[in-house]
Parts: structure tokens; sequence; C-alpha cells
């Protein structure tokens, strides 16, 4: 076990960019990636707010706002196809890479973790800057690629070639912008390791951590060891686009009728390996930090000791070990041959296992409680059943049979999107309703949380439940006028549903921001630990100085002691002596 020994030590004052622009310390950094990644999060949404007008109504000028955008991509209001592939392909990466991991692990992380084992600051503050700055960095090299010639990248998220090789400047632009993005992921997550490893308090054992900490340890490791194969194909495919090589382009193209002149012998195949053994484990870095989260509103909330806390750690290694093996079951349609399709099929059913036995935990840790309603928990509540539905129709596109069907269709988007939206997402507006008190001192306001939760809930199921009917139907996913299609024909009532739900969703997170911004000022003010939690966050002064502790803290005992028979309160906080 490791001791923590930082001391209170002397520091001059510092100006106002120092302190709070560029700081070293883990707190603000953490301030900083989650401002940035909520940004970052409203404009991929916006992004697909335009989309769903196209697919509601296609070939519709845009209302209101389609006039201001340039002919190239939206003349006299209505959407262009290419314009609209744009859109999916900045969607999908703005919302993955620029905003829901920065948000989960940059900023609930860097906040949380050192608080959580009682160090003063993560291991190394200058390269916990340099990896915020480095995200930075890609954020705005992905928005420059909405003004070069030729607009966005617009091969999907998932940029496969061939098309992405002979793609418009702007793929050019996001291959950049995701070195830097990838090269941010690495430095914080060997910081996170290093962290949680070297400077825990004393007495906190690794099994006395916070199952947080423990999904953050975990998530690490993903991207430390995931994130350098994407780095490598990402520059393999600029050489590809810019010096001339031929990594990812196969021998023999015609592209509009004319041969391409190439070195050739290149396999697009390649590309698909390298991108999905990282982007499989990237499903679970949206994940892991959000089960992290809703363990410990759950927890905080039935006033019960967690159920099975061994075992749930146990689970996320082993979720972590399996996320490296079962890459292949996004490609069965590639030809890979029964064998290869037989492992990964067995391995993707297999990797369902933790993840039951997670739920499992946290239900039986809500029986028999006596349950406390409050804002975050609504969230976290929400975020079961959510993640359920994201697994359980994951299942059907982990077997080679019926993936021949569901296959790159809106069954695919219905179910990725469950374990990210109502299910990530509902996780992160948890922990921030959660921890805004400890951040801010001050409580978010109840009633607008409230509408925020339930227009959201009823709004998101609306957006995505209809997609496994379109998936089923057999309706392709990026397709800018699915009603071309007759078997789309019959289910395009679901898109004008769908549409409007997604608006209706978008006009509640303004709830949210109002929320967010009127509590800083107006929020009632709360002392350090208003949800009486036991974990070592809520022994801090509020919000935490700098080096977070007035002294540093000793453990005494686990991190979830609810509710412990003949003892006063119905908390034992990590810090109380025996």
């Amino acid at each position: 076990m490791s001791q923590n020994h930082n001391h209170p030590t002397e520091h001059h004052e510092l100006n106002w960019i120092q302190k709070y622009v560029f700081s070293v310390d883990h707190k603000v950094i953490g301030i900083q990636y989650a401002l940035t990644g909520l940004t970052f999060l409203f404009f991929g949404f916006c992004l697909m707010m335009l989309m769903r007008w196209q697919l509601a109504f296609p070939g519709e000028p845009l209302p209101l706002i389609g006039k201001l955008f340039s002919d190239t991509t939206m003349p006299g209001g209505v959407m262009l196809p290419e314009f609209y592939n744009s859109l999916g392909a900045m969607h999908g990466t703005i919302m993955v890479f620029l905003g829901v991991v920065p948000l989960a692990v940059g900023g609930f992380g860097n906040y949380l973790v050192p608080l959580q084992i009682g160090a003063a600051d993560m291991a190394f503050p200058k390269l916990n800057a340099a990896s915020y700055w480095s995200y930075f960095m890609g954020g705005v090299i992905m928005l420059i690629s909405f003004f070069v010639p030729g607009g966005p990248a617009n091969s999907g998220w998932t940029s496969y070639p061939p098309l992405s090789d002979i793609a418009s400047t702007g793929q050019t632009v996001w291959l950049l912008g995701m070195v830097f993005l990838i090269t941010s992921s690495l430095l914080g997550s060997v910081n996170f390791i290093v962290t949680i490893v070297q400077m825990r308090a004393k007495g906190l054992s690794f099994f006395r951590m916070p199952f947080f900490v423990w999904a953050q340890f975990v998530t690490s490791f993903l991207l430390l060891l995931a994130f350098p194969p994407l780095e490598a194909a990402a520059v393999l495919q600029l050489m590809d686009r810019v010096a001339g090589t031929s990594f990812f382009l196969p021998s023999g193209l015609v592209v509009s009728g004319n041969p391409l002149t190439i070195a050739g012998g290149g396999n697009p195949v390649l590309w698909q390996h390298l991108f999905w053994f990282l982007a499989h484990p990237e499903v679970y870095v949206l994940i892991l930090p959000a089960i992290g989260i809703v363990t410990e509103i759950i927890v905080n909330n039935t006033r019960k000791p967690l159920y099975g806390y061994k075992t749930l750690v146990y689970s996320v290694l082993f979720l972590g070990f399996m996320s490296f093996v079962v890459w292949a079951h996004h490609m069965f349609m590639t030809g890979m041959g029964t064998t290869m399709s037989s492992f990964f099929q067995a391995t993707t059913m297999i990797i369902s296992i933790p993840s039951v036995v997670i739920l499992t935990c946290l239900i039986i840790t809500l029986w028999g409680a006596s349950i406390r309603f409050t804002l975050p928990m609504h969230f976290a509540l929400a975020f079961l059943p959510m993640f359920a539905i994201g697994g359980l129709t994951g299942l059907p596109l982990g077997l080679t049979t019926s993936d021949i069907h569901l296959h790159d269709t809106y069954y695919v988007i219905g179910h990725f999107h469950y374990v990210v939206a109502p299910g990530t997402l509902f996780a992160l507006f948890a922990g921030i309703y959660h921890w805004y008190p400890k951040a801010t001192g001050r409580m978010m306001n109840t009633l607008l949380g409230k509408l925020h939760f339930w227009i959201s809930f009823l709004a998101i199921n609306g957006i995505f439940m209809p997609m496994f009917i379109q998936g089923i139907a057999g309706v392709s996913r990026r397709l800018h006028t699915p009603t071309m299609y007759a078997h789309a024909q019959a289910v395009q009532g679901t898109n004008v549903f769908m549409s409007c739900s997604a608006w209706i969703l978008g006009l509640a997170q303004l709830l949210f921001i109002v929320n967010f911004f009127m509590s800083l000022k107006n929020g009632k003010k709360t002392n350090d630990n208003p949800w009486n939690g036991t974990t070592l966050e809520w022994s801090t002064p509020t919000p935490p100085p700098h080096g977070n502790f007035t002294k540093p803290p000793i453990v005494y005992r686990g991190p979830y002691e609810y509710s412990v028979p003949g003892h006063a309160t119905d908390f034992i906080p990590q810090v109380q002596p025996n």
C-alpha cells in the first residue's frame, strides 16, 4: 500500500491567468475539461438536430436558420447530401472524442480521483495541464475543419478508407485533430495510473478505494493500451492523403470513371482492425466512469453498503481485459471466415456477463433500502434500465447470423446510443448534480433539475426507441433521403416523431444550462457534506482549497459504511477513527 507524503507547502500568489487558465491544479483542470466537454456536447447535439430536420422532412428548406448557410452546404435552406454526411461524421466525432470522454474522464476523473484517494494533486500536474491543452487544440482543429474548402470530414466518424483517403481537405484536418485528442488521452491515462498507485492516503488500500476510483483506474489502462494503434493508424492515413503512400489504398481503384494513380497494394480492412481495436474499448471508456458515478450516487442514497463491492471490482477488471478481444464483431461483413467470426461471437457473449453482474449488484443494493429520491438519484436510477436496454440490444449484433440483417441499419445507432446517451449522459448529469455542491458550495435548483430530468427522459426514449423499429425494417444508416426507398417509406412517420423528440430534448438542455449558471450565484448555500457521504472528498473544505486537505488524511475503514448497527448516525466517514 502506498502512502501520501504530501504536506502543505509555501507557494506564491498566482495571477488570474495562472490560476484559472494555465492552472496545474487538478480541480481547475477538471472544471476546464468539464466546461469544454459540455460545450462540445451541446455543439455536437446541434449538428444532430440539423440532421433530424432533413430526415423528418427530406428536401424541405430548413425554416428560420436555413438561409444562414452557404450555397455549398444548404442552397435555399435545403441540405445537400455532402453536408449531411459531414454533419454525421462530425456529430459522432465531437460527441465521443470531444464531449463524453473529456467530461467523464478529464472532468470527473481529474476533479474527484485525487480527492477520493486523499492526494494533494495529480502525480504530474504539468502533464495534466498539457493533457487538457492538447485536447483543447484538438477541438479547435476539428472546428477549423468546418471552414476549409469542401467542408469538414464526410467519411463517417469511423473514417473508413478508401473513401476517407480520397475525401476533401476536411478529412486531413480531422486526422490532425485526432492526433492531438489521442495524445491528450495518453498523457492523462499515465497520470491517473501513477496517481492512483502511488498517491493514496495512509490506510487507503486498494480494496478501500471508492468504486469510482476503480472505474477510472481501469478506464486509464484502456486508454493507454487501445489508443496508440489508432494514433498510428491516423498517421498512416494522413500519409496516404498527403505523402502519396498506400497503406490503406488497394490497387486498381477507379474514382468517377478515372483510374487512381497510386502505388496501391494497401488494405482498407487493416484500418478497420486498427480503428475498432481502439473503438470497442472506447465504448467501455465511455461507460465505466458512468458506472462509477452511478454506483457512488446509488450507495449514498440507499444508505446501505454497496452489495458485492469486490465482485464489482473484479467485474470491471474482467470487462477491461475482455474489451480487447471483441473488436472484430464490428467487422462480420468483411468476410473474415467462420472460424474467426465464431471466436469473436463467443467473446462478445462472454463480455456481456460482467455487465450483467454490475447491474445485478446495483439492483440488489437498491433492494430493501429506504431510498432518498434526490435529484442526482433520479438520473442514476434512470441509467440502470437505459444501460440494460443498450446492452441487451447489442447481443443480436454480436451474433453473425442476425448481424447480416442488422449491420449498418438504424438498429445499430439505437443500440449504441442507448448505451451512450440515456446511459452515459444521464450518469454524467447525475454526477454534475451530485458533486456541484462540493465544487461550488451551492446546490442546484431542484425544480429545474426535475423538469430537466423528466423531459429529457421522455424525449431521449422518443428519439432512440423507434430506431430499433427502423433497423428491423431494414432502413440503412447514413441515408440523406430515406424516402427514396420503399421499405423506408413505411416507417417514415417514426422519423418525424424522433425529430420532434430531438428538438424537445434540445430545449430541455436549456433548463440545465440556466440552472447550472444561475445556481453559481443564487443556489442554496451548503455545508461540506450535504449528502452525508462517507468518501474522502466530503471531508475537505468546500470548495476544496489548493492542496485539498487541511492535513494529510488517514483512512480507517472502507468507502461505504452506511447504517452501521449501534452507530449514532447512518454514515461513518472513512477518516473517522475506529
